[in-house]
């Protein structure tokens, strides 16, 4: 869905706040002892990471065709989405959650808490900064859709991911400031172990719901209703296609389709004719969709793809 470029500024933009904001609630948390703000500075630092992973599969995903991946190396944006997914999972919420036993089980009391007002105030600016970036990268390209269907509908994580992730880290800091301030007004403080295990329910949360969507972009997703039926458009307009019997499709990259079609070719066609077809269609198919990168054409009867389609559909 979204560009590469405006992709990258989305990234770009959380790296910078995550590392700014990482090394502040470090040594904020250093100076106060508080848990939550030693899980919020995990917390941005996984997110730094996990920026730095985005990019470096972007810059993967983008290599040319090789030998042993003639169809590019698209699908390496969508592991190394998946990885961070699984880091925010293990390392956010894993780190959070043991943050805030640690401190229910043996509460201390949280010193200099104005500190930490401060560094959770400045944390929600910058980071509310970087979510407004990728909400508004997220937002050219998402159309009429609602919020979570153009997640799944997306075939680029790169962007839905950051905004996710800041998503979490806005709601995250929330916690945390609540978390602070009560135990600080309310002498309680355990209430600041329970903001780390709330904050780890949120990044557990956050990184379910992007493993989920990543994993079925890994194991490969269709390309859109639209894209199809321009496919079969084309194909059908041919003079010496008699039907378009259907079209496979599976995105291997944000912007790489591949597609299987089947055509019943007009009877009175030799072979050369049907060779010169395949090439028209391959040449408009190309230039009316450029996402797509490679097609495969199966002349059959609109019978056999039927009963291949069934077959297919049996065992998916």
């Amino acid at each position: 869905m979204a560009s590469q470029g405006g992709s990258k500024t989305v990234i770009y933009a959380a790296l910078a706040g995550n590392l700014l904001i990482a090394a502040t609630k470090f040594v904020a948390a250093w100076f106060t002892g508080s848990s939550a703000m030693l899980s919020e500075g995990v917390h941005s630092l996984v997110d730094t990471g996990n920026g730095g992973l985005l990019l470096y599969g972007m810059h993967r995903a983008a290599r040319p065709p090789d030998s042993s991946h003639p169809f590019g190396h698209g699908r390496e944006i969508y592991f190394w989405s998946f990885v961070v997914a699984l880091l925010v999972f293990a390392l956010g919420a894993g780190v959070s959650f043991y943050e805030g036993v640690i401190h229910i089980m043996h509460p201390e009391e949280i010193k200099n808490p104005l500190v930490n007002f401060i560094v959770l105030g400045l944390s929600i600016v910058f980071e509310g900064s970087s979510w407004y970036v990728a909400l508004r990268e997220f937002r050219k390209t998402k159309g009429n859709l609602g919020y979570i269907e153009a997640v799944r509908k997306s075939k680029d994580p790169s962007v839905f991911t950051v905004l996710f992730e800041d998503s979490a880290a806005l709601l995250g800091l929330v916690i945390a400031l609540a978390g602070v301030a009560g135990a600080h007004l309310l002498r309680m403080p355990e209430l600041d172990g329970a903001a780390s295990i709330g904050i780890s329910l949120v990044l557990a949360g956050t990184a379910i719901f992007l493993a989920r969507e990543t994993k079925g972009l890994l194991m490969g997703e269709p390309a859109s209703p639209e894209i199809q039926a321009r496919v079969l458009e084309i194909v059908q307009a041919d003079p010496a296609v008699h039907k378009a019997n259907g079209v496979l499709t599976v995105h291997i990259g944000p912007h790489q389709i591949v597609i299987g079609l089947s055509a019943d070719f007009e009877d009175t066609l030799t072979t050369p004719e049907i060779e010169a077809c395949v090439e028209r269609i391959e040449a408009r198919l190309r230039e009316a969709v450029p996402e797509i990168t490679g097609v495969f054409v199966k002349p059959q009867t609109s019978g056999e793809w039927r009963q291949r389609r069934d077959e297919i559909l049996a065992n998916g």
